[in-house]
């Protein structure tokens, strides 16, 4: 069986009661080397971050640059928002650069990169078209094994449950158990392990940074670095309503409504709604932006979902800020963000202190939202090491 193609699609609704089939069929036969693993790994006994199937990738920061790694294309038992197994794709990447010893392992997760299957890192990582590919390759550089989620239903049946944070903090730290469980990866259950993320892969490495004391504690986390959180999408919601970063509202509505179908999301768009979200299901972000940007919300719904207690309830069960991360974070954030206020940056900043997490806080004062984890990579990838290394860190609370 191979990977489902992008353009073949099951319902939220079909994904949820058939879950178990589709754990037990995912990819068992197209590897012989993991076919035993991938067999015995059915939904009935795996656990999370059971490795469901792999197959050899490649990783190319650009299309046919060499890395001097090795990379698989995964499949592992994940936990939707609603605590149900799923099944989650990524890529496991290793720098294949002698080393004998303990490696760290970098547990990635990207920004956002569309809803449509194609979009998926693992679907670009092995040639070249991945967006962060070439901050992930500073990693490798430091001889760190990364492991890059899909996130759940991004390269996998069903929709994409884009901005869902329980969803997509397991699904990190899923991935990082299953590249340790991966025999070829040459990792152990005992590899330290960082969180990294920016914009979308802020909110999902925030969240596996809550999550993680109480759903991974097996996991020898050093430290989390997130930025550009989106930690209360309320907020975000009404930041970019009618702005440049509207499209990403119909996104998260898009993705919130695939995780919890009862919200019934399709009997709150007008015609002109319900085309753009069902074009954004199979797009990727360059075309969703474009699309979606400077619209209001009245503009494509008969009635404001995000008015409502249900749709208010399933968001607030988004935001970051009410359990101290058991793990050093590293949060830095734009003061010029565009797109997430930096307002809610300080805020999950002083939540999380006022929860006695340890966290250093730096404000990115010159350029915007993209620019930031670009320009910060340095900076992250140094504090990491640190963490690795075991120097205490700074927090700033």
């Amino acid at each position: 069986m191979r990977f489902r193609s992008p353009h073949t699609r099951r319902s939220p609704h079909a994904r949820r009661t058939a879950l178990a089939a589709v754990a037990a069929l995912a990819l068992s036969a197209w590897i012989p080397a993991t076919a035993e693993a991938a067999g015995a790994a059915g939904a009935a006994t795996a656990r999370p971050g059971d490795v469901v199937a792999s197959a050899p990738s490649a990783f190319h920061p650009l299309p046919g640059q060499p890395t001097n790694t090795k990379a698989w294309k995964i499949q592992y038992r994940s936990t939707t928002a609603d605590g149900a197994p799923n099944v989650v794709s990524g890529t496991v990447i290793v720098p294949q650069d002698g080393r004998t010893g303990p490696r760290p392992l970098i547990t990635y997760a990207v920004g956002t990169v569309g809803m449509g299957d194609s979009c998926a890192p693992s679907n670009n990582l092995p040639y070249g078209t991945a967006m962060e590919a070439n901050l992930i390759q500073q990693y490798t550089l430091r001889g760190w094994a990364v492991v890059v989620t899909d996130y759940e239903g991004l390269g996998t049946p069903g929709v994409h449950t884009y901005t869902v944070g329980p969803s997509a903090g397991h699904a990190v730290l899923d991935a990082a158990r299953a590249a340790t469980r991966l025999p070829e990866a040459g990792l152990s259950a005992d590899t330290p392990v960082g969180i990294m993320g920016y914009s979308q892969g802020g909110q999902a490495s925030g969240w596996a940074a809550e999550l993680q004391g109480s759903y991974a504690p097996e996991l020898k986390v050093k430290g989390t670095a997130t930025g550009g959180v989106p930690a209360d999408l309320m907020k975000v919601a009404d930041f970019n309503n009618g702005s440049y970063g509207s499209g990403l509202i119909f996104m998260a509505a898009a993705g919130q409504d695939a995780a919890f179908p009862e919200l019934k999301l399709d009997s709150y768009l007008n015609p002109a709604g319900k085309v753009l979200v069902g074009a954004m299901k199979e797009s990727c972000v360059a075309i969703d932006a474009i699309a979606g940007s400077f619209k209001r919300i009245s503009d494509l719904t008969v009635k404001n979902p995000l008015a409502q207690p249900d749709w208010q309830a399933r968001l607030g069960q988004s935001r970051l800020g009410r359990t101290a991360p058991a793990a050093p974070v590293y949060q830095y954030h734009a003061l010029g963000d565009e797109l997430i206020p930096y307002a809610v940056g300080r805020q999950l900043r002083s939540d999380w202190c006022a929860r006695g997490a340890n966290v250093e806080f730096d404000t990115i004062w010159v350029g915007e939202h993209v620019s930031g984890v670009i320009t910060h990579s340095p900076e992250v990838g140094n504090w990491m090491a640190d963490r690795f290394a075991g120097r205490s860190p700074h927090p700033n609370c």
